[in-house]
């Protein structure tokens, strides 16, 4: 026995009536005072304040756990991976601000993917340089110091998101 399917006609219809009925299909640009409002409302948020407070969390986490376990080798590989997160994100954050990624966007896009190139780059080599520069090394916490500082960039969009309302 056999079922019939419906078929649906899902394609995307750039003259769909409803659509231009409804108003969807109209752009109307922003007026100067509109957009400033806009812009009020959903404020940028500056890469340096991210970096900044990476380095506070790292810097704060290392030294507890430094306290609490009595071991300074935890400490010292936390504060490690911890700038492992640091270290290329403010070199892509200076890439990212300068005047030659602003120019236009084809320039920012290719100076994004250039910066984000860096910024695994020198994560890699610093994660391979770790046993040689941090002695003795704890590998478990380099990689919390690691989390935790990537981690900022969540509690950083969720700041900016808190601050809307």
């Amino acid at each position: 026995m056999a079922t019939q399917r419906q078929v649906r006609d899902d394609r995307w219809d750039d003259n769909d009536e409803a659509a231009l009925r409804g108003g969807a299909l109209n752009f109307k640009p922003l007026t100067r005072d509109e957009a400033q409002a806009l812009r009020a409302q959903a404020p940028s948020l500056s890469p340096w304040r991210v970096i900044g407070v990476q380095v506070v969390v790292g810097l704060g986490v290392a030294l507890l756990v430094a306290l609490v376990s009595g071991k300074q080798v935890y400490g010292w590989s936390l504060l490690y991976g911890a700038f492992t997160v640091v270290v290329p994100g403010a070199l892509m954050a200076r890439g990212m601000t300068s005047k030659l990624s602003s120019m236009n966007p084809g320039a920012s896009a290719v100076s994004f993917m250039l910066w984000e190139m860096v910024k695994i780059a020198v994560s890699v080599v610093m994660l391979a340089l770790a046993p040689k520069l941090v002695q003795p090394l704890s590998w478990p916490a380099l990689l919390v110091g690691l989390v935790v500082c990537m981690k900022v960039y969540w509690v950083a969009l969720l700041w900016r998101g808190s601050s809307k309302s």
